[in-house]
């Protein structure tokens, strides 16, 4: 028996008087994931285009590969190059099966790939698994379908965290993100923030010695790897590139969040984001308007107490979060504004605000994830004044 022979023998059970009803929301999930929906819409209709949520969120997930495989390689890379740096020869618990096999050298690239899969996939099983809960139980009470839409933020979620995070506050961040970043709101389609940024904004106020300072972006004890933003911020760009290269920057090569340290990749997924329609070329474009903009201002004014006035809009491009930020965070058609005009303001607005915070702000060298969020809250508001000035402008022209 296929796989669809079984799912159609089955689906009474979970249909309308089934002894499974209230569970269709699980059968539908399954079902829709493998095959295409059977169901059609009935009555008049205008298709814009072929493309509906499920491949939406595909399309995403693919986009997300380039920096997937950089987190492996680049969290495993600076696990190994910190045991060397400092001696170790060894690591506690089930990481020490597969490793003693590979070794911990920085140089080999199956070790470090071996390496970084092992800090990367419990986290996202983690995410996966609680995510994943909250999300089949809020859809089973609604009696709603669940949603694809968990699969992008599950694996952005991932990806914008620290290697060393402990798991059980993984599960917590990915709790308060798709309960009171998304579900509270209706679920998908509805939510006005984005889960993924709100799930990690939770952390980092709660918990902010886990998701911040320079002993958790590498994952080894005994070892403080500063990123290269907290160097920026204690000593300018001098302290930058005595640490680290522009082009080493921008492969991905430094220590940070698992998904974020690639500019590369993030640039290869937007290619890709771009190609098949899913992200809007006018947010990635303001948000860099609004970047170089900016930093070009403050470079003018210049300070002689915060060294951070004096970095260039191409430093700012390759640190941090700044590239996966603008290519998967601030295009999220949900929580991102929806009008031609209005998608221009909401990225050049998330752009300004990412210099503001990073450079005006000495407490908190990142920026990216608060601008967003701060933009989202404003997307409605910026879609609203745009389509009333269209309004007024056509009425003036057909008066």
């Amino acid at each position: 028996m296929s796989a669809r022979e079984l799912l159609d023998s089955i689906e009474p059970h979970f249909t309308k008087g089934g002894k499974f009803e209230k569970y269709y929301g699980l059968y539908e999930m399954v079902d829709t994931f493998m095959y295409t929906p059977s169901d059609v819409t009935r009555g008049t209709t205008h298709v814009r285009d072929g493309n509906d949520l499920k491949r939406t969120m595909t399309f995403v997930v693919i986009a997300t590969a380039f920096c997937i495989l950089m987190a492996w390689y680049n969290t495993g890379f600076q696990a190994n190059l910190a045991m060397q740096k400092i001696g170790a020869t060894d690591i506690d618990g089930w990481r020490s099966i597969p490793m003693a096999l590979f070794g911990y050298n920085p140089y080999n690239p199956l070790s470090c790939l071996v390496h970084g899969m092992l800090y990367f996939f419990p986290v996202y099983i983690v995410t996966l698994a609680v995510g994943g809960f909250w999300e089949v139980l809020f859809a089973t009470v609604r009696k709603h379908e669940v949603n694809e839409g968990f699969l992008v933020s599950s694996m952005l979620y991932t990806l914008i965290l620290p290697a060393s995070i402990p798991l059980w506050q993984v599960a917590l961040g990915i709790s308060f993100g798709i309960v009171l970043g998304k579900e509270v709101f209706g679920g998908t389609g509805k939510n006005f923030l984005n889960p993924a940024l709100t799930g990690r904004a939770f952390l980092f106020f709660a918990y902010p010695a886990s998701i911040s300072g320079d002993s958790v972006w590498v994952a080894v004890d005994g070892y403080s790897g500063a990123t290269a933003l907290s160097l920026a911020s204690a000593g300018g760009l001098d302290a930058i590139t005595g640490s680290f290269g522009w082009f080493q920057s921008f492969l991905g090569f430094i220590p940070g969040s698992m998904g974020e340290t690639s500019t590369l990749a993030c640039l290869l997924g937007a290619a890709f984001l771009l190609y098949t329609r899913v992200a809007s070329y006018r947010i990635m474009a303001g948000v860099m308007i609004g970047m170089i903009g900016m930093s070009t201002l403050l470079n003018v004014i210049g300070s002689d107490t915060n060294p951070m006035f004096a970095i260039p809009w191409y430093w700012h491009m390759v640190l941090g979060g700044f590239a996966f930020g603008t290519v998967y965070m601030a295009t999220d058609p949900v929580s991102a504004a929806n009008t031609d005009v209005g998608r221009w303001i909401y990225g050049i607005l998330i752009g300004v605000m990412i210099i503001i915070i990073r450079v005006i702000n000495p407490a908190f060298p990142e920026g990216v994830m608060l601008a967003i969020l701060f933009s989202n809250m404003f997307a409605p508001l910026i879609d609203y004044f745009v389509i009333q000035a269209n309004i007024r402008r056509r009425i003036k022209r057909h008066a």
